[in-house]
Formats: structure tokens, sequence, C-alpha cells
């Protein structure tokens, strides 16, 4: 199975569109959102193209292809704009091998852990920061910010092909980070 991975993004059309373009070419069968899907948030700059309305419009447009969970910008009123689930605060994806706990991050992170099993993927958002690596007895994944990076990085999205998580640029390029999750 293919998964691709965008977080944060903050109701920024352009990264939306990118973000669906790479999906449609992609082959991936599920598009994994990580939170913060229209606001921009009241400690971040408004991003490029700030347009929730149409953000919600387009990401509509997938939502049978949709799986996501709710980010701490997230709100009752945006769950009204968009026809697919977005208040779970958690999601699970479960893998022959092993299972991807999906979150936004403010809730579960790698200080503050759900109960997970060895080899299990933490797969979160919120720090715009991208990271694909082993801690300890579980990997922890997040593809970074498509509209808002931190840290000087790149936007950039995820996606989990052939037992390798990445973190991709969304503007192409060499992957940013990645890790191998099945033996």
């Amino acid at each position: 199975m293919k998964l691709m991975f965008a977080s944060d993004i903050h109701g920024s059309l352009t990264a939306t569109e990118r973000v669906l373009d790479i999906f449609t070419r992609s082959g991936a069968e599920w598009l994994i959102l990580l939170g913060d899907f229209l606001n921009h948030g009241p400690r971040n700059p408004l991003p490029e193209a700030y347009q929730p309305a149409e953000v919600a419009s387009r990401l509509n447009a997938f939502s049978r292809h949709i799986v996501a969970v709710r980010g701490n910008c997230d709100s009752e009123v945006d769950q009204m704009l968009l026809d697919f689930p977005i208040t779970a605060p958690w999601q699970q994806v479960l893998l022959p091998q092993q299972r991807l706990f999906l979150t936004h991050g403010h809730l579960y992170h790698p200080q503050h852990l759900p109960p997970l099993q060895a080899d299990d993927v933490l797969v979160y958002g919120h720090t715009h920061l991208p990271v694909a690596e082993r801690q300890g007895e579980i990997y922890c994944f997040n593809p970074g910010s498509i509209s808002l990076p931190k840290g000087g990085n790149v936007p950039s999205y995820g996606m989990l092909a052939q037992g390798t998580l990445q973190v991709l640029p969304l503007m192409g390029g060499e992957p940013i980070a990645q890790v191998t999750i099945s033996h």
C-alpha cells in the first residue's frame, strides 16, 4: 500500500493545489492529512494564497481518499466546510507488521507517546519540522508543513512506499529525511 501524508495546510490554496497534484500523480491509495486544515492560527503568519473556503472545496473533491485527524487550529466550523471527518484526535492504520498511529502532534508526540508497541510508527505534524527516524523501539515520522515550514526547512510532505517513509520537498527534489520501517 502506498500512502501520502500532508500536515499543516493552514488555509494555503497554493500548497493545497500542489499536494493534490502530487497525490493524483503518485499512485498513493490514501491521502493522510494530519490537521490544521483551514485556519492559519494566531501564532502563525498568513500563508501564501490564504483562501480557507477554496482549500475546503479542493480537499472535498478528494474526500473519498482522505483519512484525517484534528489539529489544534481546527474547529467545529471547519468541519462544517469539509466533506470528510476531521474531529478525531487520532486514527490508526494497520499494516501487516505494524501500526501507524496518526495524530496532529499537540496531544501525542515523541515526548508524550500514546500506547505503542515495538516497531509501531507515530505519525504526527504540528511542529512543522520534518522527521523520519527510529526512536528507541518505535519510529517517528513528521512530514513537516506544506505551507509554513519552520527551522529553515522547505515546504514538505510524506510518502510511504515499499516499507520506506520519506519526507519530500513539495517543489521536488531529493528526500529530506527517510527511514525504512519494514524488515
